[in-house]
Parts: C-alpha cells; sequence; structure tokens
C-alpha cells in the first residue's frame, strides 16, 4: 500500500508542476501573443535574435514552444533560417537560466503568490490584469509542486528501493542519459522534467553523476520534441528543429562522458551539488549557443543539401505546378490515411495562398501584369485542390468512418473553402486596387504604406500560425490564432482612424489614394478573418467557442 501512495504522491507532484508551468505559459501567450509574432519577425541580427529566444523562453516556460513558434514562421519565410536557429538556440539557454531562479528556496514566497495572484485572477476584469494573475498562480503551483515532490521522496529515501535504483543508474551513465530523454519527452517540458532532477538530487535522492546523465538526456529529450510537432510541416518549417536536434543532441551525447570525468570527479567535491548541476545546464547551453552562431549559416545549407527532392522547399513556380497525389484518385481509404491526405492538401493550399499573399506589397510598388498573372494561376491552383478536396470528402463511407471523423472531414472542408475565398481576395480584389494604382499612378503617404506594409507582415505571421494549428491542433495556438484576429480588426481600425485624420490634414498623397487605401485594409482584414478560421474546429472541441465569439476571459476556468 505504501508503494501505491507513494505513486500517486509522486505523479501528482509531476502533473502540478506541468500545470503550474502550463498557466505560466498560458497567461504569457494570452497578453502577448501578438508582440511575440513582430519580434519575432523582426529580428536581423544574431546576437539580438539569441536574446530574443532567452526572453521568450523565460517567459513561456519552455523551449520546444519557441522552437515550434520560430519553424512556423521559418516556414513561412519570415524568419531567415540562421536567425532562427539563433532564436532557438537562445530559448534553450533561457530555459536553463530560468531553472536558476525556480531552484532557490521561495517557500516563504508563496503564500504571497497565491494572496496576489488569486485575487488579480477572481476580482480583476482587465485581460491583463486576470492574465497577471494567471502567472502568479502558475509560479505558486510550481514552487508547490517541488516542495511536494522534496516531501514525497522523505519517507522511502532510505528505502531499500531507490538506494538500488540509484545505485543502478550511477553505474550506467548510459541508461541514466536515457531515462532522462524519454522523461522530458513524455513530459513535453525540459523546465519541469531538469527541475524535477534537481529536487531529487537536492535532497539526497539521486547522487550528482546521475543527476548529470539525467540532465544531459533531458536536453536531447527536450530537442526531439519540436522535431516530433513538426513532423508533418514542410522541409523548410522541419530544418530548424532538426537542427536544433542535431546541435543539441549531438553535444548532450558528446559530453556524457566528459561531463561524467570531470564534474563529479574534481569540480563537485566542495560545491552544493544541486547547484553545480543546474550551473553545468546552463554552461551546456550556453556553450551550444557560441558553438551554433557561427556556423547556422552554412548548416543551414548542408541541410538542405542533404535532403531529398521529394522534401525541398517549392519555388513559386513548382508549388502551383505541383499535382496534388493523395486526393487525386478520389480512392477513399482508411479514416486516418483520409484525414492525414486531406490535412496534406490543405497544407499545399496554405502554402500557394501564403505565396499569393507575400507578393502584394511587391504588386503594389511596382505593379506587373505578369506579377497579377501570375497570382492568378497560383489562384485556379487553388481551386483545383478545392474541387479535388470536396470530391474525395463527398466519396467518404459515411459507415467506415466514425461520427467525430466524418465531423473533422467536414471541417477541413470548411477550411479550404476559407482558403479557397482568400486566395479570390489576392487574385481578384487585391490585384484590381493594384491595376488602379498603375492605371492612375497612386503614391501612398510614407504613413500609409509603413501602416499596410506592418499589417502585411502581422498577416503573414498568421498564416505561419495557422499552419501550426492545422497540423498540430494545439488548443493555445488556436486560442493566440483567435486573438490575433481581433487583433487585426483593431490594426485596421487604428489604420483607418490615422488615415482619415490625414485627409483633414490636407495630405495630397492620402486623398487620391484615399479608396485604393481604405479597400486594401479591409482586404487584408477579410483574408486574415479566412486564415484564422482554421482555430475554429479546435476552440469548439475544447468548450472555448461561444455561438458568435470566443469564450469571454472572465468566464474562463483555470
Amino acid at each position: 500500500m505504501a508503494i501505491v501512495n507513494f505513486l500517486f504522491s509522486l505523479s501528482g507532484a509531476v502533473f502540478l508542476l506541468l500545470f503550474g508551468v502550463r498557466m505560466v505559459r498560458t497567461g504569457i501567450e494570452r497578453s502577448f501573443g501578438a508582440s511575440f509574432q513582430r519580434f519575432l519577425t523582426a529580428q536581423t541580427n544574431l546576437l539580438s535574435a539569441t536574446a530574443l529566444g532567452i526572453g521568450l523562453a523565460v517567459l513561456m516556460q519552455s523551449s520546444a514552444a519557441v522552437a515550434l513558434l520560430t519553424a512556423g514562421f521559418a516556414a513561412s519565410g519570415a524568419v531567415e533560417f540562421s536567425t532562427a536557429v539563433a532564436i532557438v538556440m537562445g530559448g534553450d539557454l533561457g530555459s536553463a537560466l530560468l531553472i536558476r531562479v525556480l531552484s532557490f528556496d521561495l517557500a516563504w514566497l508563496v503564500p504571497i503568490l497565491l494572496t496576489v495572484g488569486g485575487y488579480l485572477f477572481v476580482k480583476t476584469e482587465g485581460k491583463r490584469g486576470r492574465q497577471a494573475g494567471r502567472i502568479i498562480m502558475g509560479l505558486a503551483f510550481i514552487l508547490i509542486s517541488l516542495q511536494f515532490l522534496r516531501e514525497t521522496m522523505d519517507p522511502i529515501r532510505d528505502s531499500d528501493l531507490l538506494p538500488s535504483i540509484s545505485g543502478f543508474l550511477a553505474k550506467d551513465f548510459v541508461t541514466a542519459f536515457i531515462v532522462g530523454g524519454v522523461l522530458a519527452f513524455v513530459m513535453h517540458s525540459s523546465v519541469a522534467a531538469v527541475l524535477m532532477f534537481v529536487a531529487l538530487v537536492q535532497i539526497d535522492v539521486l547522487p550528482f553523476s546521475v543527476g548529470l546523465s539525467l540532465i544531459l538526456g533531458a536536453n536531447l529529450g527536450s530537442a526531439i520534441i519540436p522535431v516530433w510537432l513538426t513532423k508533418d510541416m514542410n522541409a523548410k518549417a522541419r530544418r530548424v528543429p532538426l537542427a536544433n536536434l542535431i546541435l543539441r543532441g549531438s553535444g548532450a551525447v558528446l559530453a556524457l562522458w566528459p561531463a561524467q570525468a570531470l564534474f563529479v570527479a574534481y569540480w563537485v567535491a566542495e560545491s552544493p551539488q544541486a547547484h553545480m548541476l543546474i550551473m553545468f545546464h546552463i554552461l551546456f547551453n550556453a556553450v551550444l549557443v557560441l558553438i551554433s552562431l557561427p556556423i547556422a549559416g552554412s548548416f543551414g545549407k548542408l541541410l538542405t543539401v542533404s535532403e531529398s527532392p521529394d522534401d525541398m522547399p517549392n519555388t513559386e513556380n513548382e508549388i502551383s505546378m505541383r499535382t496534388p497525389s493523395a486526393l487525386a484518385n478520389k480512392t477513399v481509404s482508411s479514416p486516418a490515411v483520409a484525414l492525414a491526405d486531406l490535412k496534406k492538401e490543405l497544407l499545399h493550399m496554405s502554402e500557394v495562398v501564403d505565396l499569393m499573399f507575400r507578393s502584394v506589397p511587391t504588386l503594389y510598388q511596382t505593379p506587373d501584369k505578369v506579377l497579377t498573372r501570375q497570382i492568378r494561376e497560383k489562384d485556379r491552383d487553388v481551386n483545383q485542390s478545392l474541387a479535388l478536396i470536396r470530391d474525395y470528402v463527398a466519396a467518404i463511407p459515411v459507415d467506415q468512418f466514425t461520427k467525430q471523423e466524418a465531423k473533422a472531414a467536414r471541417s477541413m472542408m470548411e477550411y479550404a473553402l476559407r482558403l479557397e475565398r482568400a486566395g479570390d481576395i489576392c487574385a481578384f480584389q487585391i490585384s484590381r486596387l493594384a491595376d488602379e494604382i498603375r492605371d492612375r499612378s497612386l503614391t501612398f503617404s510614407s504613413q500609409g504604406w509603413g501602416e499596410l506594409v506592418d499589417m502585411h507582415q502581422a498577416i503573414l505571421a498568421n498564416l505561419g500560425l495557422a499552419s501550426n494549428v492545422l497540423i498540430s491542433d494545439d488548443l493555445e495556438s488556436a486560442r493566440l490564432l483567435s486573438l490575433e484576429k481581433t487583433e487585426i480588426k483593431r490594426v485596421e481600425y487604428r489604420s483607418r482612424k490615422r488615415h482619415l485624420k490625414r485627409l483633414q490634414n490636407g495630405n495630397t498623397d492620402s486623398y487620391e489614394s484615399s479608396d485604393v487605401h481604405l479597400e486594401t485594409i479591409r482586404a487584408f482584414r477579410e483574408f486574415n478573418g479566412h486564415i484564422a478560421a482554421v482555430a475554429y474546429p479546435v476552440l469548439y472541441r475544447h468548450g472555448q467557442l461561444l455561438e458568435t465569439r470566443l469564450v469571454m476571459e472572465d468566464s474562463e476556468g483555470i
């Protein structure tokens, strides 16, 4: 009976730790999600990109979340490969620094955090106040879980079970390394895994040598997480987490024996072992950052060369001429395969629409009939994909699909209709405005053009986020995308208001291009609304969508 109580107590402590980490990340994403996207896409310097990665990991409590977010922007071309690698490696270092802060004995702070966080979350009405309360409560839960973990281990610290397990792992540090990797991957959080390992070493449940192997294994396991989550994305997106896995994973393997030989033998004798464990974790990731920055560009070229032709990213002509293979024969396979094939075709549609929308600034600055024709050719490709998806969904045998699977197929069909409408906006509505700019020789004011470019970049970021939602069905990404839809509405309103002020001030360029400016921001908003629709099925399944709008903050649960 004692072992059963121990296992339940241990699992309770671990899940409370994971819950606390998730609460903090959720609060940060809901408060500053739009800012994250704008910061990411604005980075060009590798050092500033690394610093941004560190800050994002500290705020989001997850290096894997940073890697997944960055991969989405790399897939859309909004972030260069070398910059993306710098952000991801900075995220790894940021999560290590966060562990140092959370490892301090802050039990005295728990009642204060619970009081302040609980008050903000329950009593305040503003969005930022409630999310601040969520973050503070999450930090309190993390500290409580660590204390709970220590108390759970105390009764069995002197039993025969733990000494035998720790003794075996101490003799076989390769097994300990594998265990650390598996636990970090299963927990989907390197922060939670490393905190648990440090706590076990701190209370003498595990020896330092075992903790060292577990920490290195956790570095490998957490690097596998974004690779797993992006396995269905295109090659350009997979390249970033794969580079992180190669650098971090090979570094962890190569450091395993030297770390055992040097740290265990010479550097730990007179130092607190838990402290040295954390310092090693920070040092390991800092060294990886120093190694990765100079070679990021050439490393990306190496990964590109090693990819098979089928995995190579499509050029603008190649992507529009690709013949959809999964749906062309209209043969419906098993439900799992059918849904996967539909998702692949939707990703193709999304990539084509992304290329069409990406061309808009060029189309406006140098209105070109050739570019207009290319955009409309891509729209025909989108229409062809829609026809294939419609025929495929219509051919689904109802008796072989469960109700949930059939509903998922219909949701994909509805999103295909949305993507087709988004393509039409680019091919006809925006192209017509570009023709008007050319025919009338219109120019925008510098402020007006800057507003259009900023809005365009924000929507491109949303395209990458929409692809992530389509692939992963992640609730938090879906919520963030829905919130970004609201943000684009605000951007349109502010741009329209500023434009009217410029007209009142007598700005000639604004007066001449007024109709085009207003119609463009309206088209941008409508385009973004269709793109964001991929979030609705995910939100609905989790009870986060009312009949007409997103669940309001004051009706949310924890």
